[in-house]
C-alpha cells in the first residue's frame, strides 16, 4: 500500500485594511494575518474572497458590530469575526465544524490577531448547522440574549450536486440556526443576517440562489447590499470568469423587522 502524502503545512494569508479605515489606538491596526489549515475537506484551507469583502464591509460599517452580539457560522480562518471584535463588538461567537484542527486554528488566529485585552470578547467553538443553538447562546452575557448580527461568509455554495431536492439540507440547516439564534428585538438592535458569497460554479448559480428563495418562504426579507470584483479564487476553473470573480453581499431581516 503506497504511503499517504504528508498533510500540507498551514499557510498564512494577509488581509490589508483600507488606509482610510485606519484609526488610532486600538483602531490603528493595518493587517490581519490569517493562518489557514494546510488542507481540509470543508475548504478551511482558503481565505475566500467573500471573507475579504466581509472584513472591509464590516470595518467600513462599524455600527453593524459595535456593542453588538455577533455570530459567525462556518468561520474558517475567522477573519470577519476578528474584524468585528477589534471594532468593538460586545461579544463574538466564532464557529466552524467541530473538527479539532479547524477549532484550534480559529483559536490561534484570535490569539495572534486580537489584543489580549479584547480577547474576552470572543468565544470559539465547534458547531454543526441546524443543531440546537443553546451552546451558542450560552456564550452570551445574559440568559435571555440572542445575536444582533449573524455572518455567513461563502457558505451557500454548500449543496450536494447529487441531491435532487430543490432546497439542499445545508441551506435548511443554516436558516434554522439563524432563525433560532437571531434576536427578535427589532426596535433596538436591528437584527440581521449578512450573507456574502460567490458563484464558484456558475452552472450551479441557481442552486446557490435557492438559499434566498427558501429564506423568503420562511419569512425573511432579502436585499442585495454589495457587489465587488476580485481575482477569481480558482483561475483554471470553467465557467464565466466575471461570475466567478464577483462577491455578492445580501442582508436578511425578519419580515416583522421591515422598516427598522
Amino acid at each position: 500500500e503506497p504511503l499517504r502524502p504528508p498533510t500540507p503545512e498551514p499557510t498564512i494569508s494577509t488581509y490589508t485594511r483600507p488606509e482610510e479605515n485606519v484609526g488610532v489606538g486600538d483602531d490603528a491596526w493595518r493587517e490581519i494575518n490569517v493562518r489557514l489549515v494546510g488542507a481540509h475537506p470543508l475548504w478551511g484551507h482558503y481565505l475566500w474572497n467573500a471573507a475579504r469583502a466581509f472584513a472591509t464591509y464590516l470595518d467600513t460599517h462599524k455600527h453593524l458590530c459595535r456593542g453588538r452580539l455577533v455570530l459567525e457560522l462556518g468561520a474558517g480562518g475567522a477573519l470577519p469575526s476578528i474584524v468585528t471584535a477589534t471594532n468593538g463588538a460586545g461579544k463574538v461567537v466564532v464557529t466552524d465544524y467541530p473538527d479539532r484542527e479547524l477549532v484550534e486554528n480559529m483559536e490561534y488566529n484570535v490569539k495572534t490577531n486580537v489584543p489580549e485585552h479584547q480577547r474576552d470578547r470572543l468565544n470559539v467553538q465547534g458547531y454543526i448547522w441546524g443543531h440546537p443553538v443553546k451552546p451558542l447562546l450560552d456564550a452570551l452575557p445574559t440568559p435571555s440574549s440572542k445575536f444582533d448580527l449573524i455572518i455567513l461568509s461563502d457558505l451557500i455554495f454548500n449543496h450536494s450536486q447529487a441531491r435532487m431536492t430543490q432546497f439542499p439540507m445545508e441551506h435548511e440547516a443554516l436558516l434554522k440556526t439563524c432563525e433560532e439564534a437571531l434576536s427578535s428585538d427589532s426596535a433596538s438592535s436591528h437584527p440581521s443576517v449578512l450573507v456574502f458569497y460567490t458563484h464558484h460554479r456558475p452552472h450551479l448559480a441557481h442552486r446557490d440562489m435557492n438559499f434566498f428563495t427558501k429564506a423568503r418562504e420562511r419569512g425573511w426579507r432579502s436585499e442585495e447590499i454589495l457587489s465587488e470584483t476580485f481575482p477569481p479564487m480558482f483561475p483554471e476553473d470553467s465557467g464565466e470568469e466575471a461570475v466567478r470573480s464577483t462577491v455578492h453581499g445580501w442582508r436578511l431581516t425578519r419580515r416583522e423587522s421591515v422598516g427598522t
